[in-house]
C-alpha cells in the first residue's frame, strides 16, 4: 500500500523530473508529466524519444528506476504513447490549469474612454 496520495506523488515527481530527464535530454527528448493514479505515473516522452523504438526501455530502465530511487520503490511509470494499453485514465490526478475567462476584461483605456 502506497503511503502517499496521488497529489503528493504528482508534486514529488514534478519537483524531481529535472533530475530524471537528463538522460532523455541527452538524446534530444523530453518528458512531460501527465498525471498520477494509484501510484502509477503517466508521462509522455517527446522530442526524438517520442516515437523511438527504445521508449519502453527508457521508461522502465531510466525514468521508473530513478523515480523509484528518488520517491518510493513501489512507483510505476507508463509512457502514454497512443496505444490502448497505455492510455491516460480520465480520473487521474493532474495539475489543474486555470483557464482565462473568454469575457474581455475592461482595461484602463476602456475606462478612460467612458469619461469622454
Amino acid at each position: 500500500m502506497m503511503p502517499f496520495s496521488d497529489e503528493e506523488i504528482y508534486t514529488a515527481v514534478q519537483n524531481n523530473l529535472h533530475k530524471v530527464s537528463a538522460y532523455v535530454s541527452s538524446h534530444g527528448g523530453n518528458i512531460h508529466l501527465l498525471g498520477v493514479k494509484d501510484a502509477i505515473i503517466y508521462i509522455e516522452l517527446g522530442g526524438t524519444c517520442g516515437g523511438c523504438s527504445m521508449s519502453l526501455m527508457t521508461t522502465k530502465m531510466v525514468v521508473r528506476r530513478e523515480l523509484r530511487e528518488l520517491i518510493h520503490p513501489e512507483l510505476d511509470v507508463i509512457n502514454v504513447d497512443g496505444t490502448p494499453e497505455n492510455e491516460l485514465p480520465e480520473d487521474c490526478y493532474m495539475e489543474k490549469v486555470e483557464h482565462v475567462s473568454e469575457v474581455k476584461k475592461e482595461g484602463l483605456m476602456d475606462k478612460v474612454k467612458k469619461l469622454f
